[in-house]
């Protein structure tokens, strides 16, 4: 068929996928100028309840105890000589660090903690391991910029820096970012993974079309239309001492259960480094970069952990992830009467359904 008839064929659709991207950019920039305007106001009262602190967030020089706590656990990190980027063509590449990917994505040089990917600096409560930060905290270098031509650039590796450890394939246990990694990873890549434990996330395809569908779900992940913001974001978490930040972290129903002060300097001393807002927040700045997107088989076997009460995310996400399976691949459980934060909140508990997924392969 002549290529002039393909391309008339095609363009009505092309058309259509246009007008869509379109009619969504302005109800994200929308309900971005929204956000701004009622985080601004509570910015703005917590510079004014307290004037000591001043407009901006006090730089943190010293690393807490609680990150170099002996008895806390050994923090471990890999320097890894690849990664995965998503460029334009929806195909995800391993690539070296440090060069630069297609459509000019420039590869950072990266770390991973250890065993848990997860999008918040560890604080000793971790269970199965012991991670460290992953979601764009130092010294992991998150997203310095993001494009549209990529979802960010995912720090997810199959070797290190040294010699690879000698093992084909591995299990990832992922939380919340972390997991929207793993998912990803194992979408493209596989033959790497045996098995995944998936805490709190769903993969992006499965969270954009549960969204356009559940309207509830839009009002859950509001902050998601601020960040969307250029520097405007950064300025307003920072105000008054990181105080949004710090009422996020420790509120009785979204934040982290029992987090101690030290805990929560063990934040703010990642948050406050420069660029260190920047970096995460990046990460939520390419959401909508990729929209919409195919679905996907998810064919990974998989252990998915959700909080009945999980202030972000819908249960019926866990219906919609549940249908993409290949029939059988996947175990869930929702956890009655907990939140989001369950590698904090639910240790033990998390530990007997990891174990019990994985104890044929330890036998």
């Amino acid at each position: 068929m002549p290529e002039l008839v393909v391309t008339a064929l095609l363009a009505p659709s092309r058309l259509t996928l246009k007008l869509l991207r379109a009619f969504m950019w302005s109800l994200v920039f929308s309900a971005a100028l929204v956000t701004a305007a009622v985080y601004g106001c509570i910015a703005l009262t917590h510079v004014l309840c307290r004037p000591r602190r001043g407009c901006c967030g006090r730089p943190r020089h010293t690393p807490p105890a609680c990150l170099s706590d002996p008895t806390l656990g050994e923090h471990c990190f890999l320097t890894l000589r690849v990664l995965l980027a998503l460029p334009a063509s929806g195909v995800p590449e391993l690539l070296p660090c440090g060069g630069r990917g297609p459509a000019g994505i420039r590869l950072l040089r990266c770390t991973k903690g250890c065993g848990l990917l997860h999008h918040r600096p560890a604080d000793g409560r971790h269970p199965g391991c012991h991670s460290g930060p992953g979601w764009g905290c130092a010294p992991i270098p998150a997203p310095a910029s993001f494009t549209p031509a990529s979802t960010s650039t995912l720090h997810l590796t199959h070797t290190s820096s040294s010699d690879p450890p000698g093992y084909s394939k591995c299990i990832l246990v992922a939380h919340d970012w972390g997991a929207l990694i793993a998912w990803n990873f194992s979408i493209y890549y596989p033959s790497l993974v045996e098995r995944m434990v998936v805490v709190s996330a769903a993969p992006m395809s499965v969270y954009q079309d549960y969204s356009l569908r559940h309207i509830g779900q839009f009002f859950r992940s509001n902050y998601v239309f601020l960040f969307q913001l250029p520097w405007l974001p950064e300025k307003l978490l920072s105000m008054s001492d990181f105080q949004i930040l710090k009422t996020t972290l420790t509120h009785h129903k979204r934040g982290i259960p029992h987090l101690t002060p030290n805990e929560l300097e063990a934040f703010l001393y990642d948050f406050s480094q420069p660029g260190g807002l920047t970096g995460p927040l990046n990460y939520y700045r390419n959401i909508f970069r990729t929209f919409p997107l195919e679905p996907q088989e998810l064919a990974t076997p998989t252990l998915l952990l959700w909080g009945e009460k999980d202030p972000y995310f819908e249960q019926g996400l866990v219906g919609a992830i549940s249908n993409r399976f290949v029939p059988g691949r996947l175990e869930a459980h929702i956890l009655p009467g907990v939140g989001h934060w369950i590698p904090q909140s639910n240790p033990e508990e998390m530990h007997q359904y990891m174990w019990a997924f994985l104890q044929d392969l330890l036998d």
